[in-house]
């Protein structure tokens, strides 16, 4: 089990703006602030909306940033997989200062600038970033093109776990160069798990075959966000992976107005794939993987 960071109570005054624990009593005041950016910010929201502000699945501890007038001008989660959303630099400084003491921080994702802001501080401060991607935030809206249904894609089950589990850290190992099961194996199988039974996983799978696989992250009323796609290599080209994507797609905008996907830009084949299906990129982003 990953207990909530040791952090909680701590609290930082950094310029204009006071950093301090986020409570669940102002858990609707951080959607709010959220909301005002939803394609921007549904890591964080999807994670409050999915567990609350206080939660050990959150892997990190919920973080809020006030200017001199008490008004919010950050969020941010700090933990293994920090995110942030932030209106002013002293916010963006007061966060980096407390990850900084947060010692099991493995990877910083966000808008591109705002990213390279956070890493120049902690690398002034001698912490060492030994990987950095720079993404493309793609996102699809209507209309959807109506291609071939798929009768066999469907919701995965725990029977499914150790079809896609090693899958979906290979796929993590291309991206940060560390493989899950390797590091944690009882833990990324017991995270990918909850996944499944949280009807967030789906797949298509012939003869014990996974042909594809698809995860959904980040459920909110203004934008679905999707990880993990995925395609047999010994089936790519035959319209497997168009075919899913155009069938799960069009199902998720029926439930919010956009859905959105990250994709690394050494994956050209990937680029391409997504921009094939009607996806267009929105923004740039950059995730920053810091050594322990």
């Amino acid at each position: 089990m990953y207990p909530i960071s040791n952090l909680t109570n701590t609290a930082t005054i950094t310029g204009a703006s006071r950093v301090s624990a986020l409570t669940p009593s102002r858990e609707d005041e951080a959607l709010a602030f959220l909301a005002e950016r939803p394609v921007h910010t549904f890591g964080l929201a999807g994670m409050i909306g999915e567990n609350g502000v206080l939660s050990r699945h959150n892997r990190g501890t919920f973080f809020a940033s006030r200017n001199e007038l008490g008004q919010l001008d950050g969020v941010a989660l700090i933990g293994h997989n920090t995110l942030f959303e932030v209106r002013s630099e002293s916010a963006l400084r007061g966060f980096a200062e407390i990850a900084l003491s947060c010692p099991n921080v493995f990877r910083v994702l966000g808008e591109w600038d705002k990213v390279e802001q956070f890493t120049d501080y902690y690398k002034r401060h001698g912490r060492t970033v030994r990987l950095e991607c720079r993404e493309q935030l793609f996102e699809k809206r209507w209309p959807v093109e109506i291609l071939e249904a798929v009768p066999g894609l469907r919701l995965a089950s725990l029977a499914d776990l150790e079809l896609v589990a090693p899958v979906h850290a290979q796929m993590a190992f291309d991206d940060s160069g560390v493989n899950p099961l390797e590091t944690d194996p009882v833990g990324f199988r017991n995270r990918y798990a909850r996944r499944i039974q949280k009807n967030r996983t789906w797949v298509l799978v012939e003869d014990g075959r996974l042909i594809f696989k698809a995860d959904l992250v980040s459920d909110t009323p203004d934008v679905i966000y999707l990880e993990g796609i995925w395609v047999n290599p010994a089936d790519r080209g035959k319209g497997h992976g168009q075919r899913c994507l155009s069938q799960l797609v069009r199902e998720f905008l029926t439930r919010a107005p956009a859905v959105s996907l990250l994709v690394n830009t050494k994956f050209e084949r990937a680029l391409n794939f997504y921009q094939k299906a009607g996806f267009k990129v929105i923004s740039y982003y950059d995730t920053a993987y810091i050594e322990e």
